[in-house]
Order: C-alpha cells, then sequence, then structure tokens
C-alpha cells in the first residue's frame, strides 16, 4: 500500500458523503415541501 492510497481512499469517502447529504437533504426538502401542499390543499 502507498501513500497514494492513504490520502486518496478517505479523501473519495469524504467526497461521498458530502455528496450523499447534499442529495438527501434536497430529497428531504423537496418531500417536506410536497407535505406541506398536501395538508393545505
Amino acid at each position: 500500500m502507498t501513500a497514494a492510497h492513504i490520502v486518496f481512499i478517505p479523501g473519495i469517502l469524504l467526497v461521498g458523503f458530502a455528496l450523499g447529504y447534499s442529495f438527501g437533504a434536497k430529497a428531504v426538502r423537496a418531500e417536506m415541501n410536497r407535505m406541506r401542499r398536501r395538508t393545505k390543499e
């Protein structure tokens, strides 16, 4: 295992967590807006 693996693998994991968090938060916000619209009607 080279030094590049020690930097590269955690870096990719951090990018994955960041993307998952942002896409997940966007989906939750969209679902909450959908629920609010349903309750107003």
